[in-house]
C-alpha cells in the first residue's frame, strides 16, 4: 500500500469472520506472525503488517515524525481499500503502539485488543531521554556510525547500576550492525509521536466496551510486568495473562490459549 513516498507492506492470512490486524516488533517483520495466523485463521482474515523500517515497508530516512493524524490517514486508507468496517487489532512490543494508534483513532470500529509485551504503556527514562532533547537525539544518532561509543556508554551504564547486564546484552544484540542501530535510531525518533494518555485510552475501552487482553512475560526485563498496571487500572474489563517467559512471548505455547 502506498501513502505519498512511503510504502506500507502488508500480507493476509486466513478467511475467517473476524478481521484481525496484526503489528509485530522491533528487528521483526510480518513473518514472526505466521504461525499464529494460521492457527487463528478459522476465526480471523488476519492482516500481518511490516512496520517502517522493517521487512518491506518503506519510508524516508529522516527525522519527521510519524505523527498520529498520518497513521489514521494510513489505516483509512487500508481499511477502504480492503472493504473493513470493523476489526480486532493485536500488537507485539514495539507493535503495541500502532495498536494502540490504531484504537485512539477508530474506536468505534475496534471489537478487541490484544497487547503482548506492550510497549507504549509506560516508557522508560532512557527512551524520554534519547528522543526529546535536541543534544540527545544528536548523541543517540553518533553511534548509528560509532558502535564503540554505545558499547563504552552500555558498559558504563552496567557497572552502575543503572541497567541490568541482561537487558544490556538483549540491547547489544539489537545494535551490533550498521543497520540494525539505523533501525533504532529511526524507529524511536520516527515513532516518537505515538505517546498515549493511558486514561483516554482506557475510557475509549471502556466505552466502546472492546474486549482487551493484555500478555506479559513474568521474566521480561524489556517491558516489565507491573508496566501495564498503567492502563489496566483503568480498564473495567480486561484479562492479563502472566507466562513464565521472558520478552519472546511469540515462542510460548500458552500463547494461543490466551488469544482464544
Amino acid at each position: 500500500m502506498t501513502v505519498q513516498t512511503s510504502r506500507l507492506f502488508y500480507t493476509q492470512v486466513g478467511n475467517g469472520t473476524k478481521t484481525l490486524l496484526l503489528f509485530h516488533g522491533f528487528g521483526q517483520d510480518h513473518r514472526v506472525f505466521t504461525s499464529l495466523a494460521h492457527a487463528l485463521s478459522d476465526r480471523y482474515t488476519c492482516y500481518l503488517f511490516d512496520l517502517y523500517y522493517h521487512g518491506q515497508s518503506i519510508r524516508e530516512e529522516n527525522e519527521h515524525p510519524l505523527e498520529k493524524t498520518a497513521w489514521k490517514n494510513i489505516v483509512q486508507q487500508f481499511l477502504t481499500e480492503n472493504s473493513i468496517e470493523s476489526f480486532s487489532v493485536l500488537g507485539y512490543s514495539m507493535g503495541s503502539k500502532f495498536a494502540l494508534a490504531t484504537l485512539e483513532a477508530f474506536p468505534a470500529s475496534t471489537k478487541e485488543l490484544f497487547l503482548l509485551a506492550p510497549d507504549g504503556i509506560k516508557t522508560s527514562f532512557w527512551y524520554n531521554l534519547a528522543i526529546s532533547p535536541f543534544i540527545f537525539r544528536r548523541l543517540f544518532k553518533s553511534m548509528i556510525a560509532h558502535h564503540d561509543r554505545f558499547l563504552t556508554i552500555g558498559q558504563w551504564l552496567s557497572k552502575t547500576g543503572l541497567v541490568d547486564k541482561r537487558l544490556l546484552r538483549f540491547v547489544e544484540h539489537q545494535m551490533n550492525t550498521t543497520e540494525k542501530r539505523k533501525r533504532v535510531y529511526y524507529g524511536w525518533v520516527v515513532f516518537r509521536k505515538l505517546k498515549f494518555n493511558m486514561k483516554k485510552i482506557a475510557a475509549l475501552i471502556n466505552q466502546h466496551n472492546i474486549s482487551t487482553t493484555v500478555i506479559v512475560g513474568e521474566h521480561d526485563l524489556v517491558i516489565r510486568p507491573e508496566s501495564v498496571k498503567k492502563l489496566l487500572k483503568h480498564v473495567a474489563a480486561h484479562k492479563l495473562h502472566v507466562l513464565p517467559t521472558g520478552h519472546n512471548l511469540l515462542a510460548n505455547e500458552e500463547l494461543l490459549t490466551c488469544l482464544r
